[in-house]
């Protein structure tokens, strides 16, 4: 399917419109000359009310980690974003924002991925993009082993505020894991 018309399809897609408290808007940018994706968890509440995707303090940091600054990561279409969850999936009864619905990345992350052929380098953001493309295991396992991954996949660890406690009980994320994302993401947009 062309990518204009599949992008189409996603924008308009209303499945898990019951089950969405704010209702569906699927939150994703998709570009033909693709070569680095963007895999992440769902929006959250702010990304839903501005169609941004990681336009919110978790993107900051992102884009931190990613070495880009919000011209480059928005600018540049060789950058697509398509999270786990397209919508904003809700909060959970006990705080923080409830996973991603589970018929949605298999709906469309296959056609997407079809449609973006010069696909280089896949950053898996959080735990629930490393299970759908990795299987079951551990997010910090996988971001530590980052180089078995590659030149396909890097994990990396959710960049929300509770990122900040995990980033300092292993302080060889800055130190490696940064670094190494850097020089992957340079070499898939070569």
């Amino acid at each position: 399917m062309d990518l204009t018309a599949l992008s189409a399809e996603a924008r308009a897609c209303t499945r898990c419109a019951a089950e969405l408290p704010f209702g569906p808007r699927p939150t994703f940018t998709v570009f033909p000359q693709a070569r680095l994706l963007i895999a992440s968890q769902a929006p959250g509440t702010r990304v839903h009310g501005t169609g941004i995707p990681w336009n919110d303090r978790s993107g900051d940091r992102l884009r931190e980690w990613l070495g880009m600054d919000r011209a480059a990561f928005y600018g540049d279409p060789r950058i697509a974003v398509l999270p786990m969850g397209l919508c904003y999936p809700g909060r959970l009864k006990n705080g923080g924002d409830a996973p991603p619905r589970p018929r949605c990345a298999p709906l469309w992350h296959p056609r997407f991925r079809a449609a973006l052929p010069d696909l280089r380098l896949t950053l898996l953001v959080g735990s629930h993009a490393q299970r759908h493309y990795l299987g079951p295991g551990r997010m910090t396992d996988r971001v530590r082993g980052h180089a078995g991954y590659l030149p396909d996949f890097f994990p990396l660890p959710h960049p929300s505020w509770r990122t900040t406690f995990w980033i300092a009980r292993n302080p060889w994320f800055a130190q490696e894991a940064i670094p190494a994302l850097r020089a992957a993401i340079a070499c898939a947009m070569a």
